[in-house]
């Protein structure tokens, strides 16, 4: 119990640092940097309806998602079953599954309530300094990052107690597979926070960009674009929640994968107190990755607009490098010396190939965040290459943003084939499963980066609707410049670890499939079930891109109708004589994307369970690996194509090649809504894609085994 105790103290110490973040946060007074009563109301006043809408949209889509929950849940609950199992197996799944979305909904609740508090703290700030502006950015930031770090990791460790209380001579991979219905949970939720989300910002803010920007030419944020509400309610429901749902959903994947195989790998080590501590190393591997991240806060001090982005990147720098020199003796320590991963192999692995197998995961995520920076950060040479391109028009522009998309997907792509097989030559199926756990040891800062970009985001839109001036929309765009390159950093870190955590789970899946089924341990590419899955899991990414494209198209056009209709009926409005109607459009956001996200999901969660059902477990493996390879590419360029096309555009509008309201500036916003829901909606959706799909397989692995393959047979 003392390996317990010790991983629930860091989960808690998560926690504590979380808390204090968000008194330091809430502590802050918005009247402080006010200039005047007047300015105060104003900043009250736009915060509460970004606040409102924010919190509307979560409790509706919560509703909706309840209902999912619990058919779900039912279904879990008899179609599981083992009959080697004393526990009902079946039932534990169910109520792990549902605690897992309980524990993701609550993370998305925390991330929502601090950047709608923070956001306009950061815009009131920024009149006293840009140094009061960050600092209270990034402390919001940090509170979803800690906040959401600690829930998994204690939620993990509880539901492992309560199971381990009242089954204490279950076997133990029985009790790792009931424990994997709490990813399955976290992912649920994350896969409708994602898709529900981005169509809601993106819907709104094509509509405001197109319209305000392009045709009734006036500025970013301004208070006379109806949609602008929607805009800043929808940088919360996707870019908050959503990713923190995501990422919520990979800690918890990655480490039920771990140690789904860690359960078989260590079941035969003599010593009791090493057996557990192998078990739960990947639990212990987040704490230590929670005390390095928050060691790596103190990197943290810009002291120039210009040294905003180089000092959010020092934190995940250094997080990385404390984190790779405190795992040597815990892996050391913890896992056994030499083991195998099931009795009758062959292969013996060492704790020296886990430590590299984590080391691989850890350097390769970061490696991807410097690459992702490099495409889409406008101090580089892609992003003005497509700067550039705009001065043609808008065709040239996104030819060049296409491009660049696909270039970038190449290397990243390249660093996870090499983290896959060196963990799987150093540890075989259980080094992949670390690799992931590596790359997602220094998910708290990770998160705390990206968390800050949609609260500067806010931020800058608040200063703009609220009047505050030109000198203070300058330094939040500067605050904003830096987060939009971070949200990128953290988009490219987010799919790389879905990758290895879909790679992590389908090995868990496989793993399972064979103890139950000793066949199943050989699976060869030339299987025509296997062919036939890989084609068709290769298929899946394009069809839910386009669902999900069609959808924000949809939204938008329902959006930008509205706000020509405003811009059109309502007397004075552009001349800022008369007030918009903000309610309509986030009305309009709200209903298409709670209405526009059941289709995706459905797609998602319905294809493994059919596959598996009516053609079994081999075309169910084919369909993993199809869908991890086509995915995770189709994701990063696409990731990477939006956020290179919003910086171009960011670049043109600090006065290169004309600047605002130019030519080129109209060119590089066409191509900025074109990428809108690249970057915000279908890229990062795929991550879910991959990893729901291989950790529904792994739930449900008892059933495919032995009641699948129906039209195979």
């Amino acid at each position: 119990m003392v390996y317990l105790a010790i991983i629930l103290l860091l989960g808690f110490l998560s926690l504590v640092v979380a808390f204090v973040f968000y008194r330091r946060v809430t502590s802050v007074s918005i009247e402080t940097g006010a200039a005047s009563a007047a300015e105060v109301a104003r900043l009250t006043e736009i915060s509460g309806a970004i606040a409102e809408g924010a919190m509307a949209f979560l409790k509706r889509e919560y509703t909706i998602l309840a209902i999912f929950m619990a058919i779900f849940a039912v279904v879990i609950a008899f179609a599981i079953s083992d009959p080697h199992a004393g526990a009902p197996m079946g039932i534990l799944s169910a109520v792990s599954f549902l605690v897992g979305a309980g524990i993701s909904v609550a993370a998305g609740y925390i991330g929502m309530n601090i950047a709608t508090k923070g956001n306009v703290r950061t815009a009131a700030a920024a009149r006293i300094s840009l140094q009061e502006s960050f600092k209270i950015a990034f402390n919001s930031g940090a509170v979803m990052g800690f906040g959401l770090t600690g829930l998994a990791v204690i939620g993990i460790a509880v539901v492992y107690i309560g199971l381990r209380s009242m089954f204490p001579n279950e076997q133990i991979h029985i009790i790792m597979e009931i424990l994997s219905g709490f990813a399955l949970g976290g992912s649920s939720v994350a896969l409708f926070g994602r898709v529900g989300g981005g169509i809601y910002t993106k819907a709104a803010d094509v509509g405001a960009d197109l319209v305000g920007k392009v045709e009734a030419g006036i500025p970013e944020d301004d208070p006379r674009n109806p949609a602008v509400i929607a805009d800043n309610v929808g940088d919360n429901v996707g870019d908050i929640a959503g990713m923190g749902a995501d990422l919520f959903g990979s800690v918890a994947e990655s480490t039920c994968a771990a140690m789904v195989i860690g359960a078989t790998a260590f079941a035969y080590v003599p010593d009791e107190n090493l057996r557990v501590a192998a078990l739960l190393f990947p639990l212990i591997v987040s704490g230590i990755g929670i005390v390095a991240s928050f060691f790596s806060l103190f990197l943290v001090n810009p002291k120039s607009e210009e040294k905003v982005e180089s000092s959010l990147k020092n934190a995940l720098i250094g997080s990385t490098i404390f984190m790779l020199a405190a795992l040597y003796y815990p892996t050391m320590k913890f896992i056994p010396a030499e083991f195998k991963l099931s009795p009758e192999s062959t292969f013996i692995y060492h704790n020296t190939g886990v430590f590299v197998a984590l080391a691989a995961g850890l350097i390769s995520g970061l490696l991807i965040g410097l690459i992702t920076e490099y495409f889409t950060s406008h101090r580089y040479n892609p992003v003005r290459e497509i700067a550039n391109a705009s001065q043609t028009g808008a065709a040239t522009n996104i030819i060049y943003g296409l491009a660049n998309g696909y270039n970038s997907s190449v290397v990243p792509m390249l660093l996870i084939a090499l983290t896959a097989a060196l963990g799987y030559n150093y540890a075989g199926m259980y080094g992949i499963a670390m690799s992931a756990i590596g790359m997602l040891g220094t998910i708290a800062v990770g998160l705390t980066i990206d968390a800050y970009g949609p609260v500067s985001d806010n931020a800058g839109g608040i200063a703009e609707m609220a009047e505050m001036g030109k000198d203070i929309r300058k330094r939040t765009d500067a605050l904003d410049a830096a987060g939009n390159t971070t949200a990128a950093i953290g988009k490219g870190f987010a799919i790389g670890s879905a990758a290895l955590t879909g790679l992590a789970l389908t090995s868990a899946f496989l793993t399972r499939a064979a103890q139950a089924k000793p066949e199943l341990s050989t699976i060869g590419l030339t299987d025509p079930a296997v062919l036939a899955g890989l084609m068709t899991g290769a298929a899946l990414p394009f069809a839910f891109s386009a669902m999900t494209m069609k959808s924000v198209g949809k939204a938008a056009f329902d959006m930008i109708e509205e706000v020509r209709r405003q811009f059109r009926e309502i007397p004075g409005l552009l001349q800022g004589k008369a007030r918009p109607d903000y309610r309509t459009c986030v009305d309009i956001s709200t209903k298409a994307s709670l209405r526009e996200m059941i289709a995706p999901g459905l797609l998602v969660i319905l294809t493994p369970l059919l596959v598996g059902t009516f053609f079994g477990v081999k075309m169910l493996a084919g369909l993993l690996i199809g869908s991890l390879i086509s995915g995770v590419m189709l994701a990063i360029s696409m990731a990477n194509s939006g956020g290179a096309w919003d910086n171009a555009k960011k670049y043109i509008e600090t006065g290169q090649l004309g600047g605002k309201g130019s030519d080129t500036h109209k060119a590089a916003v066409v191509g900025d809504t074109v990428g809108d829901p690249f970057k915000d909606t279908s890229g990062p959706s795929l991550n879910i894609l991959i990893k729901l799909m291989a950790i529904i397989s792994l739930v449900f692995v008892p059933f495919f085994v032995s009641k699948g393959g129906i039209l195979l047979k």
